[in-house]
């Protein structure tokens, strides 16, 4: 049964950037296709305009996602990506704009209201503020977290730990304590020039065999007529008694057939096919 839809299969780019940056005029800042995808970056104070205009106009009616990029060289340092999903079209574009930590993004949940937890977890991550969200707080870390884990200047081992105390039946910040060798971290693999010996490493300088060890022929692995002949003695200092030796086994029972018979029962009793009998008549 074949499916009809109003959407292609496949929805090409030739043309759709030239036709959206002309249709978005100054609230472009820059534009490029890559990795077969369009990227159009806008100014911050213009965002929600030209996603309004993007979802009224060019019909990409879906807010997919919302990203954050941390580059900490920039003076704009974070990148805020909008993702959409045109359903009529099947085509996607990649909308972003930059911010500092100081200055907030207009939110969106005026045009998607998906958009409010999305908004949410860039904060919660970054640390970048959307102005208009009216329930910006955290969304996957806990009330009393501090910093923002995905900057590339947040250390690996955090800020705090977290346990739950027995004194006091609750759950309980404290400083971290753990070894902070990662506080500082370099970006460079510690695998790759390190200064010092990692654990385990230290193996590593000890000198090869000199004279390697090699099993050309049988008589290095031990294998030979004179093994094979040791192998077959019998080293078991007592072997099980096997049927027709003429050797019982002091410890094994008494066989049935030698017992004395059960004497009968007294009264009257039935057997089970005599008993199956007579219920059977009696049916």
């Amino acid at each position: 049964m074949s499916v009809l839809h109003s959407g292609p299969r496949y929805a090409s780019n030739d043309g759709v950037c030239d036709a959206l940056c002309a249709s978005l005029g100054d609230m472009v800042a820059e534009r490029h296709e890559e990795h077969g995808e369009i990227v159009v970056t806008v100014h911050r104070d213009r965002i929600e305009d030209a996603l309004r205009l993007l979802r009224d106009e060019h019909s990409y009616q879906q807010l997919m996602e919302i990203a954050g990029v941390d580059f900490p060289d920039r003076a704009e340092r974070f990148e805020v990506v909008y993702m959409l999903l045109s359903l009529t079209k099947n085509h996607r574009i990649i909308v972003k704009c930059a911010t500092d930590e100081a200055t907030p993004v207009p939110t969106v949940t005026t045009l998607w209201p998906n958009a409010g937890w999305l908004e949410r977890e860039v904060f919660d991550m970054y640390g970048v503020t959307f102005a208009g969200n009216m329930d910006l707080r955290r969304i996957l870390t806990d009330y009393g977290f501090e910093g923002h884990p995905f900057r590339k200047d947040f250390p690996l081992t955090g800020y705090q730990e977290l346990r739950y105390s027995e004194e006091e039946k609750r759950v309980v910040y404290e400083p971290v304590e753990l070894a902070q060798d990662f506080r500082s971290f370099d970006f460079t693999s510690p695998w790759e020039g390190a200064d010092y010996v990692l654990p385990g490493d230290e193996k590593a300088s000890t000198p090869p065999v000199a004279e390697p060890k090699s099993t050309d022929s049988p008589k290095d692995t031990g294998a030979g007529a004179k093994t094979d002949a040791k192998a077959a003695e019998k080293v078991s200092a007592a072997a099980p008694a096997k049927e027709g030796t003429g050797t019982p086994d002091p410890e094994a029972p008494a066989p049935t057939e030698d017992r004395p018979d059960r004497k009968p029962r007294e009264g009257s009793t039935n057997d089970t096919a005599t008993a199956t009998e007579i219920e059977e008549e009696k049916d």
